[in-house]
């Protein structure tokens, strides 16, 4: 049974770092892209970055130079480094399995979500 278990969210000042991982299991996680999906009150999900099997990486432009994404395939875990956080950035994070180990396809599993809350 595929599993993808978010943590690391919570509440941080504007400006702030916070660190998320997900941890994933039931799957051969090395052969996978990953990518971290965001849904913030009210608004439709944001798709934030992705890594792939050969440790590539994309994001979105509202999180450049901010946000930065690994893997460590030894602990079968995903990373999302956010720095520089404001306000835009409060939303619950998603951990998203792809179907394959491209970027191009689609997702097939998802994770239950980390909430991360920027306040003053």
């Amino acid at each position: 049974e595929v599993q993808l278990v978010e943590s690391g969210g919570g509440l941080v000042q504007p400006g702030g770092s916070l660190r998320l991982s997900c941890a994933a299991s039931g799957f051969t996680f090395s052969n996978y892209a990953m990518s971290w999906v965001r849904q913030a009150p009210g608004k439709e999900l944001e798709w934030v970055f992705i890594i792939n099997k050969q440790d590539s990486r994309t994001w979105a432009d509202s999180v450049k130079g901010r946000f930065s994404m690994s893997r460590d395939n030894a602990k079968n875990t995903v990373y999302l480094q956010m720095n520089s956080l404001g306000p835009e950035d409060t939303a619950v994070y998603y951990c998203v399995k792809s179907g394959s180990g491209w970027m191009d396809s689609e997702y097939d599993y998802w994770g239950r979500g980390t909430q991360v809350t920027v306040f003053p």
